[in-house]
């Protein structure tokens, strides 16, 4: 059984920093596309960041420059450190799997199989 479980967030005021986790079992996920996404309650599920199997990374237009991807293989980790927040960042992040071992192929949310719980980020001003 795939299991994707996030940690790592909470509140911070506008300007800070915090570090997202998704700790990964049932498969070895540095073969597969991964991704974050965020969505804000009303709105639909938004791409933040993605990384495939050789370590491309992508970013929405709007963390560019601010967040960034990584994985640690040896762990079954995929990290999102995420600086300069701002309140438009306060969303639910979700780490996700694809079947895929380019992220060219899964450029939309129902791209991808497996799903964490999600982990609330808000950011005040």
């Amino acid at each position: 059984e795939v299991r994707l479980v996030e940690s790592g967030g909470g509140s911070v005021q506008a300007g800070g920093s915090l570090r997202l986790s998704c700790a990964v079992s049932g498969v070895t996920y540095s073969g597969f596309c991964m991704g974050w996404f965020r969505q804000v309650q009303g709105k639909a599920r938004g791409r933040v960041a993605r990384i495939s199997a050789d370590g491309t990374t992508t970013y929405a237009e709007a963390v560019k420059g601010r967040f960034t991807i990584s994985k640690d293989s040896a762990k079954n980790t995929l990290y999102l450190q995420m600086n300069a927040l701002k309140p438009g960042d306060t969303a639910m992040y979700y780490c996700a799997a694809a079947g895929f071992k380019s992220c060219e192929y899964a450029p939309l949310p129902t791209d991808y199989a497996y799903w964490g719980q999600g982990t609330q980020v808000t950011v005040s001003s």
